[in-house]
């Protein structure tokens, strides 16, 4: 794929940075109240397209936290489907701790998948998925969504850390573009 010319107009609006900023603080709320008296919570980002969503979310959660990312792609050099390349682990311990891992967008789920069964096998006492968006219509992997902002249509979406060839990640809301 390639860029969009320069003098493309912005992206058509599909979740406004209202909407977008009222449900991430209902998220934060969901998961306070499920996580009040744990001791703390580890919210692992996936790069780089959770990074806005995390740094909202974290910054809303009134319960301790720390944070870490991991980094993954689906794609790469091997033409195999659902083949997840891990290019960045998690640094901090998650042996017996509370984890939640925070993704811009659940697909087709096979990244998400492959990241939580690499995170299990390390056994935090908890382990649960925040997906800001979620398009179950191009699912191959089924995944547990435990926190979901917004389910959305198949088509193609940027800003609010999403990209198209590295743009339009800094849009303050989520807009489409056609590819």
């Amino acid at each position: 794929m390639t860029e969009p010319p320069a003098d493309t107009a912005l992206p058509e609006v599909l979740l406004s940075a209202e909407a977008v900023g009222r449900r991430v603080a209902e998220l934060a709320a969901e998961i306070a109240r499920d996580h009040r008296g744990s001791g703390g919570l580890v919210c692992l980002g996936v790069l780089k397209g959770s990074a806005f969503f995390l740094v909202d979310l974290v910054r809303a959660l009134p319960i301790p936290v720390e944070v870490d990312f991991f980094q993954a792609a689906s794609y790469g050099r091997s033409s195999e489907p659902g083949e997840v390349v891990i290019k960045k682990d998690v640094e901090l311990p998650i042996r017996g701790r509370d984890v939640l891992v925070v993704e811009d967008i659940v697909d087709t789920g096979h990244t998400v998948a492959t990241l939580l069964a690499l995170l299990r096998l390390r056994r935090p006492r908890s382990l649960r998925l925040c997906a800001l968006l979620d398009k179950p219509s191009r699912r191959e992997v089924e995944v547990p969504i435990d926190y979901l902002g917004f389910t959305i249509p198949d088509r193609f979406v940027v800003g609010y850390g999403l990209d198209h060839a590295e743009r339009w990640r800094n849009l303050p809301y989520v807009g489409v573009v056609e590819v």
